[in-house]
């Protein structure tokens, strides 16, 4: 009650944080008649003068309000587009790095444009977010207007694009993409042997469109670069089969909620019998008990045109809050493989990770990060905490005249879908166009069917169907147009009612369920009353709907048969809607701790991720003298510590001074023919016989010596990092286990990952230097493809112990000979090269 009056008399916190920025407003609004003076050619001069400003030192806060009002000035001469006040507001919340939060059809693309232009100036490159590559080519093409007008380069990041194309676009002033672009983008540039192959720039500021839905919706998902591991695909169909002869609740049971399957005593016992094991439990058939419950998850928790598609021969993801297609998106730990062997196409081979990054990650990288979206307040505790973002709801521009009706509720999906196409076809006859938001592909295409007896025409919009999404969407404001779309499928095209619609009510939304977030819900009812205009929303719900089923419908079940309602009859009342909304809270709750264990966990990653990125990057920029001191320095660690393990040991003990000796032959390749004295050398004596060897290198190959280090630097230190990750992955599978130990899993994880790393990190130094010191360098003429005659090089690299591998490769310049897929990898590991350097 205080809290209230106190709002009351003082305002929210938003509403004063608001009041702050409206000086800002009055003094870009006093440049106005300044600039609407100049003339067109005058605007690229002006702005190359800010930019030198910003060089110099002065600071883009500074430069705001004049800035802004050039921008301003510019949409509206290129594109009859006058940003609005409150749209002046929108691009100060987003410089000074908050999110948006702005109704749909309130201008967000045109609002970007403020802040991007004032933060090229800085000359460091400007990111926009969208969340698929046609929104990110048209905001690009549509808002180039403005910045061709003032002088300012912009491009696109595209799926499908050269690494020359990326680089080019990354070096513009402004450049939009995806998120799944700038992030894959990132862990690409840290696999390149070579600087100017890297394609992105330092990461200085970024503005997320529909922030919630890519750092929220999509924060469950990493980003994951994998290649193909070593392991066979036939037991996917084997655990198929046998999947098909368990039975519910006898040999497993299925919990929705925490969507996993477990397996029963009998059921346990069944799969012995069928598998011929004496116990699926035993550490040696762990392989077993995956896939079998892998299958059954394939089988129980994922249904075909609802979590998947299987389009043209391959099972394809259906991202479950757009509705949209993710092709080349795979379910990691063999479950694509089990639905693929449950769907009958091609098992594909499982993947390992090479290398992987959470959104949120990634996106705390940059400098500055911002947002934009219409729904962003029911998440503000997590865009505050997870990325330290605030959000700052921006005023319309017109009031919102829509009005939101209070759910209807039905007993069964039946008596709800026929109560719903009888609602579509009345309002269709009275002409009030009408979208129609569906949670999966199933559903669209049964509400089709209906429809189409009824013989109202429409159109589906869903994952099947997603490349005309844009023009369906557009055209859903239309006198008598019925729209199908699942979820937010069309999201970030404005609906823009037809000739005669307002008069007739406006757009209505008919949502055919409640999504487990209610800022799904809000997305879809934002849809209509857009710029003041009028519009309608209603949710239509039925007793076993997946929300209501697993979230209390008992006692709604018990209100009904009470009242004696029939299967058609429905129950309206806003109490019900809030009982609902209740329990989304209660899934976004468990939603976002699922969100933060992810982050949690990949904290620790990130750590790691850093240092080796880092170190990378410190060997591609390095020159022959980093490059010397590097491995001078692996040397003398690692013979230090050798020889501190003997000392410790006592240098008299037989078996100390002999596993050394053995360590200084497997790392170093020393032995009696080096002229030493004993098998048991000095400090000095063996570092300097270390020196020799690479000194001999140097005169064999004077041109390639320090190239060859490099290589042999980022090869080795990427070989451990990926031989690490799956470290690290397994260690994440059985960490659960320790709370059983009254450990926490999350601190145990971190102190058994840093221990890992350690040990990553001296395995990098022992491997450069055992390839460096058994290389042999002998120059050959051979002619390459053209018919010229080249040198390359004859690189002959042995193993420890007996074992020896030759290949015949030039590993450090880019124009050495071909190498098939499926021939010895010339690195030496003795793996095919498609599997190794070939990834």
């Amino acid at each position: 009650m205080l809290g209230a009056i106190g709002r009351k008399l003082f305002g929210t916190k938003n509403e004063r944080f608001l009041k702050q920025l409206t000086p800002i407003v009055d003094r870009v609004n006093s440049f106005e008649d300044k600039v609407r003076a100049l003339g067109d050619a005058e605007f690229p001069t002006h702005i190359a003068e800010f930019r030198q400003q910003a060089a110099n030192g002065r600071s883009l806060d500074d430069m705001l309000p004049e800035v802004f009002a050039y921008v301003r000035e510019a949409g509206r001469r290129t594109m009859e587009m006058r940003h609005f006040d409150v749209q002046l507001i929108g691009g100060a919340v987003l410089h000074q790095g908050r999110i948006a939060e702005m109704r749909t059809g309130e201008g967000k693309t045109l609002v970007a444009t403020l802040p991007v232009v004032l933060n090229a100036l800085s000359g460091k490159g400007v990111h926009v977010v969208t969340v698929n590559d046609y929104l990110a080519r048209r905001d690009a093409e549509w808002m180039g207007n403005i910045y061709n007008f003032l002088g300012l380069s912009w491009d696109t990041v595209l799926h499908g694009m050269t690494d020359e194309e990326r680089k080019a676009a990354y070096g513009a002033d402004i450049t939009y993409g995806t998120n799944n672009e700038f992030g894959f983008d990132y862990l690409r540039d840290n696999m390149k042997f070579y600087l100017d192959q890297l394609v992105q720039r330092e990461l200085n500021f970024a503005i997320v469109d529909e922030v919630d839905s890519i750092l929220i919706d999509e924060a469950r998902t990493p980003l994951i670069i994998s290649g193909q591991a070593e392991t066979a695909v036939g037991m996917y169909a084997q655990m198929n089969d046998i999947v098909a002869k368990l039975t519910a609740e006898r040999d497993f049971t299925v919990d929705e909620k925490a969507r996993s399957v477990s397996l029963t005593d009998e059921g346990v016992a069944r799969c012995e019998e069928i598998l011929g094991l004496d116990n699926l439990y035993d550490p040696a058939n762990i392989t077993y008990q995956h896939h079998v419950l892998q299958a059954l998850k394939a089988h129980k928790l994922f249904r075909r045109d609802d979590a998947y598609v299987v389009k043209e021969g391959q099972v394809v993801i259906v991202d479950e809050f757009t509705g949209r297609l993710m092709p080349g998106r795979r379910f990691s730990d063999g479950l694509h493989q089990a639905l693929e062997a449950k769907e009958g196409v091609k098992v594909e081979a499982e993947n390992q990770t090479l290398a992987s990054i959470t959104f949120q990650n990634y996106f705390r990288m940059y400098d500055k990060l911002a947002g934009m979206t219409g729904t962003a307040d029911t998440e503000a505790v997590e865009f505050k905490q997870i990325y330290d973002l605030d959000v700052s709801v921006i005023p319309t521009h017109r009031p919102m005249v829509r009005k939101d009706h209070p759910d209807v509720i039905y007993k069964d999906q039946e008596a709800k879908y026929k109560a719903i196409a009888t609602e579509v076809a009345e309002l269709h006859q009275e002409g009030r166009p009408v979208l129609v938001g569906t949670t999966s592909i199933e559903k669209s295409e049964l509400l089709g069917t209906l429809l189409k007896k009824k013989r109202v025409p429409h159109s589906v919009l869903n994952a099947k169907h997603h490349e005309q999404e844009a023009e369906i969407v557009a055209e859903a404001g239309q006198q008598g147009k019925v729209t199908i779309a699942t979820n937010m499928a069309g999201r970030g095209t404005d609906i823009v009612l037809g000739e005669g619609v307002k008069e007739l009510g406006g757009l209505h939304i008919l949502g055919t369920e409640r999504h487990e977030s209610r800022r799904i819900d809000n997305q879809l009812r934002g849809r209509a009353g857009r710029q003041g205009d009028p519009g309608s929303t209603r949710f239509y719900l039925a007793l076993d709907d997946e929300l209501m089923r697993l979230f209390g419908s008992d006692k709604l079940s018990g209100v009904m048969d009470r009242l004696g309602l029939q299967d058609d009859e429905a129950i309206e009342n806003k109490m019900v809607s809030r009982a609902i909304e209740n329990a989304q809270r209660r899934v976004e709750g468990h939603n976002f701790d699922i969100r933060k264990q992810l982050l949690d966990f990949d904290d620790t990653m990130n750590q790691q991720r850093t240092v080796i990125y880092s170190q990378r990057r410190d060997i591609m920029a390095a020159g022959q003298e980093e490059l010397e001191a590097m491995v001078t320095q692996f040397i003398d660690q690692t013979l230090e510590g050798l020889y501190a393990e003997l000392e410790a040991a006592n240098a008299d003990n037989e078996d100390a001074q002999e596993f050394v000796a053995g360590r200084l032959e497997e790392v170093f390749d020393l032995g009696r023919a080096d002229d030493l004295k004993d098998a048991m050398p000095a400090l000095d004596d063996a570092r300097k016989t270390v020196h020799g060897k690479l000194a001999r290198l140097k005169v064999d190959a004077p041109d390639m010596y320090w190239e060859i280090y490099r290589y042999f630097l980022l090869d080795n230190l990427d070989r451990s990092w990926k031989e690490h990750l799956l470290n690290m992955d397994h260690l994440r599978e059985g960490i659960g286990l320790r709370g059983y130990g009254q450990k926490d899993p999350k601190q145990e994880y971190k102190r058994e990952g840093f221990e890992l790393f350690q040990d990553m990190l001296e395995r990098i130094k022992e491997n450069t230097l055992r390839a460096l010191c058994r290389l042999r360098i002998k120059n050959e003429v051979q002619e390459d493809d053209f018919q010229h005659k080249e040198q390359v090089a004859d690189v002959k690299y042995a193993g420890a112990g007996d074992q020896a591998a030759e290949a015949k490769t030039k590993p450090v310049r880019r124009d050495a000979p071909k190498v098939g897929r499926n021939d010895p990898c010339p690195c030496g590991s003795g793996l095919k090269y498609k599997k190794c350097c070939g990834r």
